[in-house]
């Protein structure tokens, strides 16, 4: 089984969803006010129920809601893994 890294690092988080052409995003029906919401990386073709955000908002929402990524880099076969999860710190 391939292990997931606990990413907190903004350089590192975005050199890995950009490495696998994800956009930051937040689930559209989550957002609040405050300019929060639930955070998700969109691959590939748009997705109708995420709104793509700047990497400045995902990482200001990212901090506020104290989170870490748990990403991981290949798949179990050495492929290059998409499987992320937001967890908190």
């Amino acid at each position: 089984m391939s292990e997931a890294n606990r990413l907190t690092d903004h350089d590192d988080i975005r050199a890995w969803a950009e490495a696998r052409g994800a956009r930051p995003s937040r689930v559209a029906s989550t957002a609040d006010a405050d300019g929060g919401g639930v955070l998700r990386f969109d691959f590939g073709d748009k997705e109708e129920a995420l709104e793509e955000i700047s990497w400045d908002e995902f990482f200001r929402i990212f901090e506020d809601s104290d989170l870490a990524l748990l990403a991981q880099d290949h798949t179990s076969g050495g492929e290059t893994s998409r499987f992320s999860k937001f967890v908190q710190r």
